[in-house]
């Protein structure tokens, strides 16, 4: 199972990136910017299917959660009617699940490559050499330059400026497809979510070598323009969760 992995995602990768170093005037820096831009237009029509299907069922919420109240001591009834409106609305329940199923491993092949590729040890650069292939754009981009900018991408030197981008830039993504909710825990989880996850990243950029720290912006920076390119700005501006409830007291 390993040797497949290398073989079909992570080789092809790995050897993608150092050609990309070897083309962008030697700037490993460039490679990694250049790298997320190429998956992610590749993985566009999935991104856009996976945005619409979570949109989709967060637009359904309400309706779902009246059948739950509707069908409280009724589970099967409840399973039927849930299909049953999911059939109406003409939405497959696992939509928005199996297209980040299917991203997911790649972009753990490009976290993957861009570690391998910043090999910092003789036994690192040893196994490295057992992943690139014989091909001369490859072989023409070693020795790589871990320098790019100030940064030097296989160290976690990444300054405090590239942590705060890393983490404001995750906020925004998280915000803009995160729907307000009605129900107070619901509304608990989700801030603690919203401060939680870019928190841990932007601490994770002071950790990690800086290469990774670089492909997180560039991937964050590029998951906002798709977001907005797909919904608009989506949740991002919409009422807070407070005024929604009391809108709906209103009612």
């Amino acid at each position: 199972m390993a040797d497949l992995w290398y073989l079909i995602i992570l080789n092809p990768m790995l050897n993608g990136l150092i050609a990309l170093s070897s083309t962008l005037f030697h700037s490993f820096g460039l490679a990694i910017i250049a790298l997320t831009i190429i998956v992610r237009l590749i993985l566009f029509p999935l991104t856009t299917k996976q945005s619409k299907s979570t949109k989709a069922m967060q637009d359904m919420q309400p309706k779902l959660q009246e059948l739950q109240k509707k069908y409280a001591k009724n589970q099967q009834k409840l399973q039927q009617e849930m299909m049953k409106l999911y059939k109406e609305a003409g939405i497959n329940p696992l939509g928005c699940i199996w297209p980040l199923v299917i991203q997911f491993p790649v972009w753990i092949a490009l976290y993957q490559s861009i570690m391998k590729a910043l090999a910092t040890t003789p036994e690192n650069l040893l196994n490295l050499g057992q992943h690139v292939y014989s091909w001369t754009v490859v072989a023409q981009a070693f020795p790589l330059s871990s320098h790019f900018l100030w940064l030097n991408l296989a160290q976690p030197d990444a300054t405090l400026l590239l942590a705060i981008i890393v983490g404001v830039t995750m906020w925004v993504q998280q915000k803009m497809t995160t729907a307000p909710s009605a129900d107070p825990r619901q509304q608990s989880t989700s801030r603690m979510m919203l401060l939680m996850m870019p928190f841990m990243f932007a601490l994770f950029t002071m950790m990690f070598p800086s290469g990774l720290a670089l492909f997180w912006a560039v991937s964050n920076i590029i998951g906002i323009a798709t977001q907005y390119k797909i919904m608009g700005w989506g949740y991002l501006r919409s009422r807070p969760e407070s005024q929604v409830v009391k809108a709906k007291k209103r009612r």
